[in-house]
């Protein structure tokens, strides 16, 4: 694929077994949508496959002998090489651990449940928020990670 072409990436967290009706609205006309992780259950999964396709990581709440979850996952895309893994690996996730442990592009990770779009050096930190439930006083939210010309960008969406 051409480094014109722009590719559009749905990044989620967080559903734990709640898929609200908004994330579907949200996430219309992606490519791929990459889970980071508090999933709670394969139904959830099924849902996101009705958008597009999907790949999900492990969060401290899902069972670890779910076999559609991985550890961690690194996708490259059109040269962008981006990370998807809970977080929780490294304690209450912040950019500057998860540079440490990840030289990706784009390191996206969850578990906190609050968004957060971060640069730090040439590395892009997502965290697209929790989409199930409602806690903490934060607005349920996803993201969209746009890649053209070798760049990377994200927006985050706040679901109803």
């Amino acid at each position: 694929m051409s480094d014109s072409e722009t590719r559009v990436v749905g990044l989620i967290s967080d559903t734990h077994g709640l898929l609200r009706p908004g994330v579907r609205e949200a996430l219309t006309g992606v490519e791929l949508i990459l889970h980071s992780g508090d999933v709670g259950g394969s139904g959830i999964l099924d849902e996101l496959r009705l958008i597009a396709p999907v790949k999900a990581v492990f969060g401290n709440t899902d069972p670890e002998d779910e076999p559609e979850l991985a550890q961690a996952i690194t996708v490259a895309i059109d040269g962008i090489r981006v990370h998807v893994s809970h977080g929780h690996e490294v304690g209450s996730p912040t950019p500057a651990k998860l540079a440490v442990r990840y030289d990706a592009d784009v390191v996206v990770f969850g578990h906190t449940h609050r968004p957060l779009v971060s640069r730090l050096g040439n590395q892009l930190f997502v965290n697209p928020g929790a989409a199930g439930p409602k806690r903490f006083d934060i607005t349920p939210s996803v993201a969209r990670l746009t890649i053209e010309g070798g760049k990377a960008e994200v927006e985050i969406v706040d679901i109803p």
